[in-house]
């Protein structure tokens, strides 16, 4: 359904996105921000997915910087090299690929002529997620899944802009409930939503996937972006 563009950030970088359409007119647009795999199958699946909602949907490459073309699966190899790759995006300075997921939310307003956008992410997308909801304009809603750092210093102290909610899992050793708790805490205009899972429990392509709650999740940001993003 999609294909890659390539999208020029302000200081002329230019990076690769795969963009879907929908079958009509778009209603809103979608940034999707890609776990430590890169825009790998699984990634362009949900894109694909948001494009069947009736959204302009669109995943940029936000390894880019660092690495081209990186589509990683979910073996120890694979978990290995994305950490890597995180470490070193994460060393970028300035905004770092802030830069990038703002020109892609530029180009989505552009090419809808104004339409409003959403941003959704999971794992590292989570955390990019909760940081462009605070510090990237044209977002007018966020929905972050399980951003690893976002429930610590400095990210819990970020305020966001816009709409947002936050999908948690329970069973997640990567982000523990106490830090989940204290995000609630300081965020309580933010929608916390807990579910009986692991960490990554919305990729079917990981051993991780948790079908119900993926469902519950997607059903629950679905109703929010709808909310935000249609009225």
């Amino acid at each position: 359904m999609g294909k890659t563009i390539q999208v020029e950030a302000k200081d002329q970088f230019k990076n690769d996105n795969y963009v879907a359409y929908p079958k009509g007119q778009a209603t809103a647009c979608i940034i999707v921000l890609q776990e430590i795999f890169g825009v790998n199958a699984h990634i362009k699946a949900v894109v694909d997915g948001y494009a069947e909602q009736g959204y302009l949907a669109i995943a940029p490459a936000t390894f880019s910087r660092i690495k081209k073309d990186v589509d990683l699966g979910y073996a120890p190899d694979d978990m290995k090299a994305g950490f890597e790759l995180k470490t070193a995006a994460e060393s970028l300075p300035d905004e770092g690929v802030l830069k990038d997921i703002q020109a892609s939310v530029d180009w989505a307003i552009a090419e809808t002529k104004g339409l409003k956008v959403g941003i959704v992410g999971y794992c590292w997308g989570g955390l990019l997620t909760w940081r462009s909801a605070a510090n990237v304009t044209g977002v007018d809603a966020a929905a972050p899944y399980y951003g690893g750092g976002m429930t610590v210093e400095p990210a819990i102290s970020l305020t966001p802009k816009c709409p947002t909610i936050a999908h948690f899992a329970e069973k997640d050793h990567w982000i523990t409930m106490d830090t989940v708790k204290a995000f609630e805490e300081k965020h309580s205009n933010v929608e916390v939503f807990l579910y009986p899972a692991d960490h990554g429990f919305n990729c079917d392509h990981r051993g991780a996937f948790h079908e119900e709650s993926a469902n519950i999740a997607l059903k629950r940001t679905l109703t929010f972006f709808q909310k935000h993003l249609l009225s």
